[in-house]
């Protein structure tokens, strides 16, 4: 089918705007205009005008803005092709041919959605009837009222192998088959596919019926029984209770995902209306883009027992290839035990609100998740979390989103797994007593010493050479922790080519070493540079000292020289990463500037500085230590 922009327009002309919106939103006349609170956010002042004459409302308020197809799309939620179907029969308007096999197609499901409501209201009868008792009482006994059932259409379904078929015999046994409500098994005559159940009506974003889930009276398996894939019912990407959830979600802000139909239709009864459920099944990506459709950070809010939590990853990671910028999940955990019907009829809403206004974010869920895989004692183990951290990031296809998880993981597994230091914080210039100011019994304490030259001269000199000749310094003089950094420094590569070829050369001495169980120390290592052609910069490295640290002193404490050659070698790894990730970002701006590439830009010069400063740090605290010690003696 192919609509022109004429019928579109004409579309448009037949279509009161005033009366359509009218029908869900309270309107008031303003001059030749109508005004509202806007139906897309909550306000106290009206805000959202509708303009008859010229087709269109818009919010002062949220700048939502639309004409009478944009209406039926962002506040119904319908698709396109629904919105114009249902406008074009109100304005008495006949849609462009279909080819045949489209037409004979849209004709059976016409059948199909007429089955399928007269399902729903027959099964609606049979829980007002005799024999709906007991399930009303498993209705009463969980706190749903009459109201609330008849507003989701619920239903019992008789233990009868042939109660809705006979209810229905005029639609025939096969078109009730296609439609999920019998079942046939080989030559066997058909019969009802739900008995002695409570029935849950699902609905499409238009509010037709196209499934039931149906849920077991009593005990027995399965607790729920939903209907088959069907020519109308999708399993995989229909959301339960949409039709209902998505005006109250754009009107929240928000979008909460639960696990069960229980648990939307307890919740809506408590005045959470922007509420879905997967439909007994894991969360998939095309129900993630219907989400995102209605709130760009859905909270999904999952029981606490080992399922719940199970359920909550898959959706974490289902959806990391699919993030965008601003465009998220985020995580509810309920207490053990406990779901979102339990919390509410227990505690009541304000303690559902209450879990609500403090979500975990995608990130945070991810990390923990991660970090509690397995035991992290050994390097290698920490090594693991490392790489699948970086796999994980590197699932996201937007680039912008990617680096920025990448850039988040590693601060992460720094700070977890470097030891903490205080931070650098500029020393108070010395300021002399009076003699005999110090109090009786007071301790000596010595003078508070200024940024030394090298802290300065790393600020204001860049890190990049400079770190690398003292790294090489360090493990020349600690050849031993060559080994524990190993993969990171094999994979270096180093503006400066003499440095590179030193750095392989040193790497490839300790790897040497190790496959013959042979003991390295300074002295063998000086000796195998000297005859690889090192043996001058090698020396010179050990004198010049460019950068003060403690690892590249001789007399320094062995604990304390290996925990900075530690931090050394992570701001050297990491800083051509930033700024490779810098310089693109910089590109990004000079060709095709935009918000979210400035803010990236921004992002890196701060990691940028952060570095820096935490080598300013490192070399700050091993010249206040030296001053120390030489004021002690």
């Amino acid at each position: 089918m192919t609509l022109s922009p004429q019928f579109l327009d004409e579309l448009r002309s037949r279509t009161l705007l005033s009366v359509l919106i009218g029908r869900t939103t309270k309107l008031q006349k303003a001059g030749r205009e109508w005004r509202a609170c806007c139906p897309f956010h909550n306000e106290k002042t009206p805000s959202f005008y509708v303009n008859d004459d010229k087709g269109f409302y818009h919010c002062f308020g949220c700048s939502a803005h639309g004409d009478a197809i944009r209406w039926m799309t962002d506040q119904r939620g319908l698709p396109f092709m629904d919105a114009v179907k249902e406008l074009a029969q109100a304005a008495g308007m006949e849609l462009p041919a279909m080819d045949p096999r489209a037409a004979e197609k849209a004709e059976a499901a016409k059948g199909l959605h007429e089955a399928c409501a007269d399902a729903a209201r027959w099964f609606t009868d049979q829980l007002n009837g005799l024999t709906g008792a007991t399930a009303r009482d498993v209705l009463a006994r969980r706190g749903i009222k009459p109201e609330t059932a008849r507003a989701f259409g619920l239903g019992f379904a008789p233990d009868s192998r042939s109660g809705l078929k006979t209810a229905l015999k005029d639609y025939g046994d096969p078109l009730l088959v296609e439609a999920g409500l019998l079942i046939k098994v080989e030559e066997k005559t058909p019969y009802d596919r739900f008995r002695g159940r409570l029935m849950i009506p699902i609905r499409d974003p238009r509010g037709r019926t196209i499934a039931f889930g149906g849920r077991i009276i009593g005990e027995g398996e399965p607790k729920y029984l939903n209907s088959p894939e069907t020519p109308l019912f999708d399993k995989g990407r229909t959301l339960y209770n949409l039709d209902k959830a998505a005006p109250a979600a754009r009107k929240t802000g928000r979008l909460i995902v639960v696990e069960g139909y229980m648990d939307v239709i307890a919740l809506a009864q408590a005045g959470f209306g922007e509420v879905v459920a997967p439909n007994g099944t894991a969360v998939t990506e095309a129900q993630l883009e219907r989400m995102w459709r209605l709130s760009d950070v859905p909270i999904l809010c999952l029981d606490g027992d080992s399922a719940g939590q199970k359920a909550a990853i898959r959706a974490a990671h289902r959806a990391m290839p699919l993030l965008a910028p601003g465009r998220s999940l985020a995580f509810v955990t309920l207490p053990q035990g406990q779901d979102p019907d339990d919390l509410v009829r227990q505690k009541g809403p304000a303690a559902f609100e209450a879990l609500l206004k403090e979500p975990e974010p995608l990130v945070d869920r991810l990390w923990a998740s991660e970090l509690a895989a397995e035991p992290l004692d050994t390097p290698e183990q920490k090594a693991g979390l490392k790489a699948r951290l970086a796999d994980l990031a590197k699932t996201i296809a937007d680039q912008n989103v990617a680096h920025e998880y990448q850039a988040e993981f590693r601060r992460r597994f720094d700070e977890t797994f470097r030891p903490q230091r205080k931070a650098f914080e500029p020393r108070a210039p010395f300021v002399p007593q009076a003699r005999g100011s110090r109090k009786a019994g007071q301790p000596w304490k010595p003078p508070i010493t200024p940024p030394g030259e090298g802290a300065k001269n790393v600020r204001a000199g860049g890190i990049d050479r400079i770190l690398a000749k003292a790294v090489l310094a360090g493990l020349i003089r600690h050849p031993a922790e060559i080994a524990r950094h190993m993969e990171v420094l094999g994979s270096l590569k180093l503006a400066d080519p003499t440095l590179g070829r030193l750095f392989e050369a040193v790497v490839d001495v300790a790897v040497e070493d190790a496959h013959q169980n042979m003991a390295l120390d300074s002295q063998r290592l000086l000796t195998i540079l000297a005859a690889s052609g090192f043996d001058i910069i090698a020396h010179e490295l050990l004198r010049a000292d460019q950068l003060s640290c403690s690892f590249t002193q001789r007399d320094a404490e062995p604990a304390r020289a290996r925990e900075d050659l530690d931090e050394a070698i992570a701001i050297l790894v990491a800083r051509p990463e930033v700024d490779a990730a810098l310089a693109a970002a910089t590109a990004m701006m000079q060709t095709q500037y935009s918000d979210e590439a400035f803010e990236r830009q921004v992002s890196l010069v701060k990691e940028k500085q952060a570095l820096e400063a935490r080598l300013a740090n490192l070399v700050q605290a091993n010249e206040d230590a030296r001053a120390f010690s030489t004021e002690g003696n």
